[in-house]
């Protein structure tokens, strides 16, 4: 048996127009997709920062909410001054050391190459050797060409870096002294108080969330740090080429760079075990050894179980929100994108109460009568 199915012509325009639209507002979304990165980033830090702001505003002469956003500015820029102080002089006294060392090193390796040649001659493999050579000068240009290019753009991409940081440090700035009066006003507009209750309650619990992972993301970052610095100081004691002083920088590289997800204490490590090699190798492949395993410990069970506790979300969905924040909005979107899962959490919820909230009163007998003679009235 066929079915027809008639649709006018108003509702196929109508469909396609929402299609459209559709898209293009995905189109304008993703041609934004920086600014908004931007806007967001700045977003979350103003969130993340405001408690601090605010408990400190509240002891300023006049609660002056500038100058506590201003004295936190500089408290930030003072402990990175700190952290920079313990750690660029061990890492130039190391890089010193490894340099009066090279003649050591070059000489160790001329004489592994000249046992590689003796190799080479008694295989008679001087003809492969020397198609090797051949190939590698051919190739030598477009290397090069290739490594300028690079830096090229590796220069742009640091400038782009710096202008994206400078403008969500000023944006949070004003976020941070505009937020209380923007959300006053917000709130004002609404005319049904209890309304405006519940989505104030809404608002709080959201904020609880950003806040709650700021904290959560610290205290991984700070964990990773005690750790690191433990195990360098126990090999200071027991390999005498590794210099104690060396536990304090790694523990400011390990918690700074930890901050960033994904591949920042990947960096934090390749530093520490090449600082580390400089002195003494056994010692660099012992704790490349130890930080293989400490991420592997703390990516599958610290940080997921940290996190979720502190903004209610299982490991799974940390995990997922995390990969997928990476493959859309790049490292960026992996750092805001567990507060935006709690925060869309949150929202379900508090849509989900409200609708069974509904059907339990529209259940009820009175209801039914209320509604009955209301649509016998009209």
């Amino acid at each position: 048996m066929k079915v027809r199915i008639d649709i006018d012509t108003r509702t196929f325009v109508r469909f396609w127009l929402v299609m459209i639209g559709f898209a293009l507002a995905a189109l304008a979304i993703y041609s934004a997709r920086t600014a908004l990165i931007i806007l967001g980033t700045s977003f979350f830090l103003a969130m993340a920062l405001n408690v601090p702001v605010a408990t400190l505003s509240k002891w300023l002469p006049g609660k002056s909410r500038v100058g506590a956003t201003a004295l936190s500015y500089l408290a930030v820029v003072a402990i990175l001054i700190g952290v920079v102080a313990f750690v660029i002089p061990p890492i130039v006294q190391q890089t010193a050391k490894f340099a009066q060392n090279i003649p050591t090193i070059v000489e160790d390796a001329t004489t592994q190459w000249r046992g590689i040649g003796g190799f080479i001659e008694e295989y008679q493999l001087q003809e492969q050797v020397d198609t090797a050579m051949e190939s590698i000068k051919d190739n030598a240009s477009s290397w090069a060409a290739g490594i300028g290019k690079g830096f090229v753009n590796g220069i742009g991409s640091f400038f782009g870096f710096v202008t994206a940081a400078i403008l969500v440090l000023v944006l949070t700035f004003l976020m941070l002294i505009e937020g209380p009066m923007w959300r006053r006003r917000w709130f004002d507009m609404y005319q049904d108080k209890d309304r405006m209750k519940r989505h104030k309650m809404l608002v709080d619990r959201m904020y609880g969330v950003v806040t709650g992972y700021v904290t959560g993301q610290l205290t991984v970052s700070a964990i990773g740090a005690v750790f690191a610095a433990l195990i360098v100081f126990i090999m200071s004691i027991f390999i005498p080429e590794i210099p104690a002083n060396l536990a304090m920088p790694t523990a400011a590289i390990t918690f700074v760079l930890s901050l960033i997800p994904m591949f920042g204490a990947m960096i934090g490590g390749t530093i520490i075990t090449l600082l580390l090699i400089f002195n003494s190798l056994p010692a660099g492949i012992i704790y490349a050894v130890y930080f293989i395993v400490y991420q592997q410990i703390e990516n599958n069970f610290i940080s997921p179980r940290i996190q979720a506790k502190k903004i209610d979300l299982s490991a799974l969905a940390v995990l997922a929100s995390v990969t997928i924040g990476i493959y859309v909005f790049g490292v960026v979107g992996g750092i805001i994108a567990i507060p935006i899962a709690g925060c869309i959490r949150v929202l379900i919820e508090y849509y989900l109460v409200k609708a069974r909230t509904k059907r339990e009163q529209s259940s009820k007998p009175l209801a039914k009568l209320v509604k009955k003679l209301q649509g016998n009235e009209s």
